[in-house]
């Protein structure tokens, strides 16, 4: 896989040494056991996969890059680059301005920037209409265009499915930059709407099979179908594709549900059922599947506590916290200064969207077991960062420095 140039204060060199150690020891990627970091009264268990994938890479690089090559010209950014406070505030203090919030809010009107102007497009990719209103501008996008290939891959397999007369169901949180820009894509193709869960998608099945009457959809799934959308015979055959950072499992299990339902409703067959429904599951992100079976990998270990690094509005993040907090306290943070000392963490809690404080969070379990991932927009310096703090609230870095020096010794 292409190594990508990124600054060398996102690396760490445990981590690093980890990772490439891992890589060694399992090149087909079938182990999914977590690290297991001996620190004597602290034991980390980090999971296999973690961290910067291939997307937030090519985007990292694409717009640092960009900054470096284009002293004193005016850099935009349609909206934050990823989901990490530490890139978007670094990209920041080099000058780039964001015209919108990561929920679509201008911040700066378009009608400020001129053709003389840089704007880069960020990982999530953006809708055809500010795509097409950018180059009518003359502002050049293509080459300033960090869109994910696997956030592509899933257009172009809606595109492809739109040709073969498939209708298009978006499995995506629906204010998110990437589902707004997948369904504008979709929606140029094919009739298109959105299901946010599972429970959409049994609302949404009983409209397919006539069993709410059809004015009632156009209110229940309001703003998120198609212009010209008909419910009465839009569904007829139809395909379901991914925000590519939701959980592998349940975009699996809707795209099955609504699969089995098509198939009783039209007395199908599974030989015969792509009459009616599009096989889609290889728009499934590789770096989202990794990180969560490492998640369930890890959670195999017993262990007190779990903490998971990453911004507060990361998608694929806030998923890991999903399932780490199935099975036990899990802390979710965006850097080692949220843990305020060995009686106090700042954590968010994705369900009130609320920053909190807990006291006495860790255990006086001898050894402390912990286990540790983050998301696919976290820099690995900052994990190493939450390692180091955790051992220096728990009297365990001189255990850790031997042990960062031992794994850099085998690379």
């Amino acid at each position: 896989m292409k190594q990508f140039e990124v600054p060398v204060k996102y690396r760490s060199p445990l981590i690093s040494a980890i990772k490439q150690k891992r890589k060694q020891e399992d090149r087909l990627k079938k182990d999914f056991s977590p690290t297991h970091l001996d620190l004597g009264g602290m034991q980390i268990f980090l999971a296999r996969h973690f961290g910067f994938c291939y997307g937030v890479e090519n985007a990292i690089e694409i717009a640092f890059r960009t900054v470096a090559e284009n002293p004193g010209k005016r850099i935009f950014l349609l909206s934050e680059m990823i989901h990490n406070p530490q890139v978007n505030a670094d990209l920041q203090s080099y000058g780039v301005m964001f015209l919108q919030d990561t929920y679509g809010k201008q911040l700066i009107p378009f009608s400020e920037i001129t053709s003389e102007d840089i704007v880069l497009i960020p990982a999530f990719g953006t809708t055809l209409d500010i795509e097409m209103m950018l180059n009518e501008k003359g502002i050049r996008t293509e080459k300033y265009n960090t869109t994910c290939p696997f956030v592509e891959k899933v257009w172009n397999r809606s595109e492809q499915i739109a040709r073969r007369g498939y209708s298009i169901v978006i499995h995506g949180k629906p204010k998110h930059e990437e589902t707004r820009a997948t369904f504008s894509h979709a929606a140029a193709n094919a009739p298109a709407v959105i299901v946010n869960d599972m429970k959409d998608a049994e609302l949404l099945a009983e409209f397919i099979k006539g069993k709410r009457e059809a004015g009632q959809f156009y209110e229940a799934f309001k703003g998120r179908y198609s212009e010209g959308f008909d419910i009465t015979t839009d569904l007829q055959r139809f395909g379901v594709v991914n925000q590519t950072t939701q959980l592998a499992s349940d975009t699996q299990a809707i795209a099955e549900y609504l699969k089995m339902e098509v198939m009783v409703h039209y007395g199908l067959s599974p030989e015969n059922v792509g009459e009616r429904f599009a096989d889609t599951r290889d728009t499934l992100c590789y770096a989202t599947n990794d990180n969560q079976t490492a998640v369930t990998g890890m959670l195999e270990v017993t262990a007190d506590l779990g903490i998971v690094v990453g911004g507060y509005n990361s998608s694929n993040t806030t998923h890991l916290v999903e399932l780490c907090e199935s099975r036990l306290p899990t802390y979710f943070i965006n850097d080692s200064a949220n843990i305020v000392s060995s009686a106090e963490i700042r954590h968010f809690d994705y369900h009130s969207r609320q920053e909190l404080i807990t006291r006495e969070f860790l255990p006086s379990a001898a050894p402390l077991k912990i286990l540790i991932t983050s998301g696919a927009s976290c820099p690995d310096a900052v994990v190493e960062e939450v390692i180091t703090r955790l051992a220096e609230i728990t009297g365990t870095s001189d255990n850790l420095l031997a042990l960062t020096a031992q794994f850099q010794e085998q690379e």
